[in-house]
């Protein structure tokens, strides 16, 4: 099993540049919740977020359509990210598993972590990503974080990527297609 208590920048990097389909478990239409606004940061730097809710089936979530399960999915996707209790993981876990196309990723979100679980879905051949959010890793390592003064524990003597917009920057200095 990985070492969940650090993960390399360049492990995560990578996860970031090579994601294109993100499943989101757990995604809330209650704009003011984090779900729904990592969402609308995943959306806007490229990244096809799917919302998955059954509550909120066939609801829009920031444009994005709300999915009842994993199973319920039209399309593979590249990422599975949790907001859920770490006790519903194992749970996840099983919906993930029994995915035709499995997830090169399971990412949980931050205070969410299950070892056991973890450790079936690596056994799959799954990376897994615990305790951390792709927002904050994704403004870390753009240099976007480091603008509002927080450190971002990246130092570099070059200036960041800028790309069109205002502040917009992108992993690995490329622009996201979408």
């Amino acid at each position: 099993m990985a070492n969940h208590d650090r993960y390399d920048d360049a492990l995560v990097e990578g996860i970031l540049a090579d994601t294109r389909t993100i499943a989101m478990v757990g995604a809330s239409t209650n704009l003011n919740r984090p779900s729904a606004f990592v969402l609308k940061y995943l959306v806007e730097k490229g990244y096809r977020v799917i919302p998955i809710n059954p509550g909120h089936a066939g609801k829009a979530i920031h444009g994005q359509t709300v999915v009842a399960s994993l199973a319920d999915l039209a399309e593979p996707v590249d990422m599975v990210d949790v907001f859920r209790s770490s006790d519903a993981v194992p749970g996840v876990v099983d919906e993930v598993l029994a995915m035709p196309v499995k997830p090169k990723v399971l990412w949980l979100q931050l205070g969410v972590r299950n070892d056991e679980a973890a450790e079936r879905a690596e056994a799959a051949g799954i990376t897994v990503i615990q305790n951390r959010c792709p927002k904050i890793e994704y403004g870390r390592l753009s240099g976007e974080i480091g603008w509002a003064g927080v450190n971002s524990r990246r130092l570099s003597s070059k200036r960041p990527a800028r790309l069109e917009g205002f502040q917009r920057l992108a992993i690995g200095g490329r622009k996201r297609d979408g």
